[in-house]
């Protein structure tokens, strides 16, 4: 079978560091390769592939798995992660928790950590970022000296917007430089997203995005948000709010406002019913909830109105739904929603369906956060790679 290339490589000496990326992430992609095999993929030659895995097998980040026979000749050495070779750490901050995530160079989370928050402004949450940090070392000593970075996945919009009363429900961050604190605090490379790209992001190392170039990502928070992925990286917009797509306006509402997790709790304590968390509300759907099947039917029309916006503007592979809701909600919105006839995505033949269910669950964007930095460890962006 021929090789798709993931990214072009280049054998010029500046771009040593591009490469070594490259080849990172031709092998995750792989499973297992060998140095020809990545030459080729990579439009690289053979002696640079061998000196680039000799560094990154010296470095730790790549193994040996054995030999593959093809053909004639001594069999070729094939290559692959080490997952101890590197590791992530994921933050996610709510108003009322601080979540975390360590997750190794394949992308499997090793220890997690939630700490309820009583006060969450910047001083006590950074003192307590830098506690758990401080007890997953502990609790993983290999990692103390192969951290490759911190996502950090905070409510967004980002700085102050035109979006009138929808900034940030952190007390005091919304004029800070909240990646130089946490940088400062923990001693790390850091990447600020908000949740929804997060768990773009997190789809594409080790989801439903895996393999696919430019998806968009509809998430529930608890509002609706939007991840952009294009060419295998984030569409972050000029200051980091693109994708704010819960406040456009349909019919005389935002979309999150028939369409999140707010939307829907606020649907069932206005029948009396306790909507919280996604224990309740799943135990809700399968007792057939009259209430609950009501909003469920608003939001499929709801999420037809999304579809039309994010498949005309963006022309994405495929639309991901996915977030902070149970397994059965979102099945049942993607089975539910009559999608859009007017759409560039209208058509035959597609190599994806256009709507599919993702992750899901409380963890969703602070693993995402973590995959962040996975994935500018170990991918170029198309854009450079020439």
């Amino acid at each position: 079978m021929a090789i798709q290339p993931l990214q072009q490589g280049s054998n010029a000496e500046r771009s040593r560091h591009r490469n070594r990326k490259a080849v990172l992430g031709q092998v995750r992609a792989a499973g297992t390769m060998g140095r020809a095999e990545i030459a080729r993929a990579l439009a690289l030659t053979t002696q640079t592939v061998s000196n680039i895995i000799a560094e990154l097998s010296e470095d730790g980040m790549l193994l040996e798995k054995g030999r593959l026979s093809a053909g004639r000749g001594l069999p070729a050495i094939q290559y692959g992660l080490n997952p101890e070779g590197g590791y992530a750490l994921g933050i996610e901050v709510r108003p009322d928790a601080v979540f975390a995530a360590l997750l190794d160079l394949q992308g499997q989370a090793v220890v997690t950590e939630r700490v309820a928050l009583d006060d969450n402004t910047p001083a006590a949450v950074l003192g307590l970022t830098q506690a758990i940090y401080g007890r997953m070392l502990a609790q993983v000593p290999a990692a103390t000296n192969r951290m490759l970075g911190v996502g950090i996945v905070m409510p967004g919009p980002f700085g102050v917007t035109g979006i009138a009363g929808m900034g940030t429900d952190l007390t005091g961050w919304q004029e800070v430089d909240a990646a130089a604190l946490f940088e400062d605090a923990l001693d790390l490379p850091v990447v600020l997203s908000n949740d929804a790209n997060a768990a773009a992001m997190a789809e594409r190392i080790s989801g439903v995005g895996q393999g696919i170039a430019s998806f968009a990502y509809l998430y529930f928070g608890a509002g609706l948000g939007l991840g952009l992925v294009h060419g295998g990286q984030l569409v972050r917009g000029a200051f980091g709010n693109a994708g704010e797509i819960g406040h456009i306006p349909v019919n005389g509402a935002k979309l999150e406002d028939g369409l999140s997790r707010l939307s829907v709790q606020r649907h069932m304590a206005a029948a009396g019913k306790d909507a919280r968390d996604i224990d309740a509300l799943e135990a809700l759907f399968q007792s057939g909830d009259a209430d609950l099947m009501a909003w469920l039917s608003g939001a499929c029309e709801t999420l037809g109105h999304a579809m039309t916006i994010v498949e005309n503007m963006f022309d994405p592979q495929t639309v991901i739904l996915g977030g902070a809701m149970p397994d059965v909600i979102l099945d049942y919105l993607v089975q539910n929603t009559a999608l859009p006839v007017v759409s560039v995505s209208n058509k035959a033949d597609l190599p994806h369906d256009r709507l599919v269910r993702g992750a899901s669950g409380r963890m969703t964007a602070t693993l995402g956060a973590a995959a962040l930095i996975l994935n500018n460890a170990l991918s170029t962006p198309l854009a450079q790679a020439h």
